[in-house]
C-alpha cells in the first residue's frame, strides 16, 4: 500500500491540471475545505462528484467498554462525520 498524498503534492497536482500556479491552487484547495467545513458542522451535508457526499450523523448515547480495563462506561451523545462513495468512484478502482 502506497503512502497517502499529501496536502503540498495535491496542490501541486491541482495546480498542474488546472494549468495555473500553486498559490492559486493552495487557495481552491482551503476555500473548498472550508465551505466543507462550514456545512458539514452546521448540519448539511456536501456532494463532491464523482467522488462522495460528506454529511454529518448524530450517536445516540450508549456503553462503551474501556479496553484496557473492560470497564462499561456511559459515553454521552455526539456527532460524527461520515463520507459516502460514490459509484463511480468505488467503479473506477474496482475496474
Amino acid at each position: 500500500m502506497s503512502k497517502p498524498m499529501t496536502k503540498t503534492q495535491l496542490v501541486a497536482t491541482l495546480a498542474d491540471e488546472m494549468g495555473t500556479d500553486k498559490k492559486s491552487a493552495g487557495e481552491a484547495l482551503d476555500a473548498i475545505t472550508g465551505i466543507i467545513t462550514k456545512e458539514v458542522s452546521g448540519g448539511g451535508a456536501v456532494t463532491l462528484p464523482g467522488v462522495g457526499k460528506i454529511y454529518c450523523r448524530e450517536r445516540p448515547e450508549r456503553m462503551v467498554r474501556n479496553p484496557a480495563t473492560g470497564e462499561q462506561i456511559h459515553k454521552p451523545a455526539d456527532k460524527v462525520v461520515k463520507m459516502t462513495i460514490a459509484k463511480a468512484l468505488k467503479d473506477s478502482v474496482n475496474g
